[in-house]
């Protein structure tokens, strides 16, 4: 059994295997891709056989880790052992379209097993992993401020009910909309209800639209539908901006940064040792 080990050893971390592995995830990627345009009887065989050629790398892998505990130990393995098992799941087994459905999608995350291609993309999924703890605490922040400036928002911005109006003041909003339509065209009142605007908050934060927004409601001060001022309206939406996009978000790089830094400093001493 250790001599089985040994060769296993061997060719799991022969720099031939690795790059002949990477190149079948490569077609294997390409394939999936392929299918979204057509499906026939060659595709279907060929990617039967990289399935098959992946079932021999995860056993080969498993005999090399030397048991249950190193093979479970390295979550590479179990995402790629998770992978290959999915695609062993016999469409015809669920009768449910959605279900069907939902295990062709699955089969396509193979294409993410490119993450463990190159050494530099395994450090920056490690440090990923290691910043969800931060990166969560920051969402949490940001949700907050979103939830305020949404409450904020909703009370200042929030149009008139065209049900409530009398016939010739919805005449005179219908005009009125046709001039300066909401932004986009086909979407409600941007600060309508509380989880409008803080869909709104956040399509500002990427940077979308947040001046027509300003603009449009400049327009709705002077026709008299909202009651704030020119400059209330512009100092809410650049200080959301600039919480949002310049202090909040570089929270979130920051600690990117400063977990690569770790990531990359313990590798280094590893290298050493």
């Amino acid at each position: 059994m250790c001599k089985l080990r040994e060769k296993c050893l061997r060719i799991t971390t022969d720099r031939r295997f690795e790059l002949g592995i990477t190149a079948i995830i490569l077609l294997n990627s390409f394939l999936i891709g392929v299918e979204t345009y057509t499906e026939n009887s060659t595709i279907r065989a060929i990617q039967s056989s990289i399935l098959g050629i992946f079932t021999i790398e995860i056993i080969l892998r498993y005999i090399a880790s030397g048991g249950n505990k190193a093979f479970f130990d390295d979550g590479w393995n179990i995402f790629d052992l998770s992978l290959v098992l999915i695609s062993y799941i016999p469409e015809t087994l669920f009768a449910n379209a959605a279900t069907m459905t939902a295990i062709r999608v699955i089969r396509v995350f193979r294409v993410l097993r490119l993450l463990r291609a190159a050494k530099e993309i395994k450090v920056i999924i490690t440090v990923l992993i290691k910043s969800m703890t931060a990166m969560f605490y920051n969402v949490i922040l940001l949700g907050i401020f979103i939830y305020l400036y949404a409450i904020i928002g909703v009370g200042l911005f929030k149009m008139p009910n065209p049900e409530k109006m009398t016939q010739q003041e919805r005449v005179r909003f219908e005009k009125y909309m046709e001039e300066v339509p909401n932004s986009p065209e086909n979407s409600p009142d941007p600060f309508g209800t509380l989880g409008e605007a803080m869909f709104t908050l956040f399509r500002e934060l990427t940077g979308e639209g947040w001046s027509d927004l300003r603009y449009n409601h400049i327009s709705a001060y002077e026709n008299g539908y909202i009651k704030a001022t020119p400059a209330v309206i512009t100092a809410y939406h650049i200080s959301w901006l600039v919480l949002a996009s310049f202090l909040l978000l570089n929270l979130v790089t920051g600690a990117i940064l400063n977990n690569y830094q770790i990531v990359m400093d313990h590798s280094d001493d590893k290298e050493k040792k």
